[in-house]
């Protein structure tokens, strides 16, 4: 028959192993019986960078500025002639991106989809571009 105490340290040693480092190193709280009785706040759900619900699915999304600052165009599948050079309207180009068409977008530099400048292919499966190495002023939905 194993006593009240041989069962705690039974317990504690179980959990132990199932902490993760952080959590063993947290400092431990006491909380007052209100506490414990109080539900715990709901998390915060986890976003991908950049993924502000300001993209949706089956889009391209463009940002004149870096970390998605600025206002976003969008583009759909629906009014994008596939592997056709878009060209952004304006001067001012994209410097962060979104592809989320769920086909590849490669995006150029300049503004006639020239591969004398710089141009970069994105995967469609969700890709977050929160800064592009240059500014984007054209662009081109692939086939899969």
């Amino acid at each position: 028959m194993r006593t009240p105490l041989m069962t705690l340290a039974c317990a504690l040693a179980i959990g132990a192993t199932l902490l993760t480092p952080a959590q063993a190193a947290a400092p431990v709280r006491s909380a007052t019986p209100a506490q414990a009785a109080a539900p715990e706040p709901a998390a915060a759900p986890v976003r991908a960078a950049g993924s502000s619900g300001a993209c949706g699915q089956g889009e391209l999304c463009l940002w004149p500025r870096a970390d998605y600052g600025g206002r976003r165009t969008a583009y759909e599948l629906s009014g994008t002639d596939i592997e056709s050079c878009v060209p952004l309207g304006g001067t001012a180009g994209a410097l962060s991106l979104a592809n989320r068409t769920g086909r590849p977008v490669t995006t150029y530099q300049s503004a006639e989809c020239a591969e004398t400048g710089e141009f970069e292919t994105y995967p469609g499966g969700g890709t977050w571009l929160p800064e592009s190495s240059y500014r984007v002023r054209a662009f081109k939905i692939w086939e899969r």
